[in-house]
């Protein structure tokens, strides 16, 4: 699972990933300190890996992972190639979503690239020039289409009229992401285009130290910018998540014990590592079947609505090809019985499920295979 992460210069965006994957990105109060993107690898916390290590002691644990790739700040004009602008719209191609860091505080110590703060104003200039960007890659393939139709190939016309819906959607300043295609080949087809705007965004609403506690409440803790982004996420259907990215990178320097206390002292139940993690499953749709032994306990991420035969593949393509069938506990039933699997057995937890059986998150699972 890769995310890029964006946002125009001095939003917090490099501050926020040193903190998330303390990977140690130059972090300067000047714009394109991040010309090629840092990327780093951070585990998803998933408390349920770390019990059935201690049921199981074993030897290797292994949790699922996101990669953050650090993407060089944007300007007005980036799709024409100001500023570092065709090397971001480059990079980003690469991620399945965006993580958008939007500034929503003030410090005059801080100089923001436009002179002021407005979140709905950065928003729309990163949009505008990933919408640019897309009309140009459209119109081109719109061109190879046509050609290839004049040449007798009639088997594009379905494809040239998608490709001519979405173009007249981001000629409106839409994103294409904000467009609902009832048929799944025409999604899949938009998708391969490799569209910036079409790519799900989660926006991480930077905020103070001060304004953190009281950011989740209704209100926004009276924090009009806030609610300005809460509003723009909402209308096209983007996950948001507020953070504090100083405090993040306060919080990569300590030990696990101290993170609970810190978190404490400030009020707050959760990192915005947690929440960006959370809100990045959501959003890619994604959910994790468990494996568990003593040799090692793991966390898989798969898309909600695998089925048996396509999780295991993950595991090793053999376990998809000779599937035979998949024993599987739900955790929460694990636990039940005090992890213990003859228990789990005799109360009739432990189930047996063939190829169509739909994967649910937390299942533990035994595949069965024969190559």
């Amino acid at each position: 699972m890769k995310l890029g992460i964006v946002g125009l210069p001095n939003v917090g965006k490099s501050t926020l990933f040193n903190a998330i994957t303390k990977a140690g990105a130059e972090a300067a109060n000047y714009p394109f300190c991040t010309i090629e993107p840092n990327v780093g690898v951070v585990t998803v916390p998933d408390e349920r890996v770390k019990k059935l290590h201690e049921i199981y002691n074993s030897k290797k644990t292994t949790y699922a992972t996101i990669e953050f790739s650090d993407i060089a700040g944007l300007v007005k004009g980036a799709s024409k190639g100001e500023g570092l602008g065709n090397q971001f719209l480059g990079h980003i191609r690469e991620v399945e979503a965006i993580v958008h860091v939007v500034r929503c505080f003030e410090d005059s110590n801080i100089i923001h690239v436009e002179g002021s703060i407005d979140p709905r104003r950065d928003i729309e200039t990163i949009d505008t020039e990933l919408i640019l960007s897309d009309m140009e890659i459209l119109e081109r393939r719109m061109a190879k289409a046509k050609s290839s139709m004049k040449g007798g190939n009639k088997a594009q016309l379905g494809q040239l009229q998608t490709m001519e819906r979405v173009y007249e959607v981001l000629s409106e300043g839409k994103n294409a992401r904000t467009m609902e295609f009832d048929d799944a080949d025409e999604a899949e087809f938009v998708r391969s285009l490799g569209l910036l705007s079409y790519k799900p965004v989660i926006y991480a609403a930077n905020v103070s130290e001060d304004e953190l506690a009281d950011a989740e409440s209704d209100d926004f803790g009276g924090n009009p910018y806030l609610k300005t982004v809460a509003e723009l996420a909402k209308a096209e259907g983007s996950g948001m998540v507020t953070i504090c990215a100083q405090i993040e990178a306060e919080m990569a320097e300590l030990e696990e014990d101290e993170k609970a206390e810190f978190l404490a002292d400030l009020g707050i139940s959760e990192s915005g590592l947690d929440k960006l993690v959370k809100a990045s499953y959501s959003l890619l749709n994604l959910i994790s079947f468990l494996t568990a032994g003593a040799d090692e306990c793991r966390a898989w991420p798969i898309i909600n609505g695998t089925k048996a035969p396509q999780a295991a593949g993950k595991i090793h393509s053999d376990f998809e090809r000779g599937f035979i069938r998949a024993e599987i506990i739900a955790y929460d039933k694990f636990m039940e019985v005090g992890g213990s699997i003859a228990s789990a057995r005799e109360k009739g937890f432990l189930r047996s499920e063939g190829k169509e059986y739909v994967m649910k998150d937390g299942d533990i699972t035994n595949f069965l295979f024969n190559v």
